[in-house]
């Protein structure tokens, strides 16, 4: 049941877009300097810690996240930790949405052309499975991704349906991590920072 298994979730560094607020999903955008300095942070954060496995999204700002913090060579790429398909949202903010749809929530409201958080929860169910799988003993697996994937992972983990990712905020280049308490799942810590 792998229940001494931690899963570190790791949010890429800052880019462009997550400096304005954009919705980034198939962009392949690099980290802006500021991403990379957290990537070193994250680095110095997380030497010496021994994983099982690490698994990292396809995207150039995972990668190059996972790739700074000294996991690149170990790092096998996870289609399911793509972020959340966007669809006609990609490259927009809220306010930018909320303009034409007032109210607007990734959260809520149906992304046209895109996921729907059901499915996006489909994929972090598939995510966990793999990471249990990998460290059937106990252990660490570090999973190098992005905000809202990461999210729904963390509401999965702990039995909320995907929406409930909402409730759960994630800053760049921040890490959580889930694990158990006996037999339960739980929250070890989350969003935990650097200072800038």
């Amino acid at each position: 049941m792998s229940e001494g298994t931690q899963l570190w979730l790791i949010r890429h560094g800052e880019t462009e877009w997550s400096l304005s607020g954009q919705h980034t999903s198939r962009t392949d955008i690099p980290l802006t300097e500021h991403g990379r300095r957290r990537a070193e942070e994250l680095r110095d954060y997380l030497k010496g810690t021994k994983f099982e496995a690490v698994f990292v999204s396809p995207m150039q700002r995972a990668r190059e996240t996972c790739a700074i913090a000294g996991f690149g060579d170990h790092a096998v790429v996870d289609d399911n930790l793509k972020e959340w398909d966007y669809g006609v949202y990609e490259g927009k903010t809220t306010a930018q949405i909320r303009a034409e749809v007032p109210g607007w929530s990734v959260w809520k409201d149906p992304i046209i052309d895109g996921e729907t958080a059901e499915h996006v929860g489909e994929r972090a169910d598939a995510v966990i499975a793999r990471a249990l799988k990998a460290a059937p003993s106990g252990g660490k697996v570090a999973l190098f991704a992005h905000a809202h994937i990461l999210r729904i992972l963390g509401a999965r983990w702990v039995e909320l349906e995907a929406r409930k990712g909402s409730i759960f905020a994630l800053g760049t280049g921040s890490v959580s991590v889930v694990g158990w308490e006996r037999e339960t799942r739980v929250i070890l810590g989350w969003n935990r920072g650097f200072e800038d």
